[in-house]
């Protein structure tokens, strides 16, 4: 039995990544939409794979929450 304060009880795992459907989900945006963001570099966005032409991508939820709080209107 590990004793509670030991770094196996008080470890966490990191937050996993999601697709840009349940990204796109969450923020209540089009996945097109989400997308474009991405292309664009809003954070929480990730590129994966080696293809030139056409990405896939995926999202952490918490940074692109933090993302879109942080934005101001003009």
């Amino acid at each position: 039995m590990l004793p509670a304060h030991s770094a196996a009880a008080t470890s966490q795992e990191p937050e996993p990544f999601v697709s840009a459907d349940a990204a796109a989900r969450f923020l209540s945006i089009t996945r097109r939409h989400l997308l474009e963001l991405a292309r664009r570099g809003i954070a929480g966005s990730y590129p994966i794979g080696t293809g030139n032409e056409r990405k896939t991508w995926i999202f952490r939820l918490s940074e692109l929450s933090t993302a879109i709080a942080g934005r101001t209107r003009p």
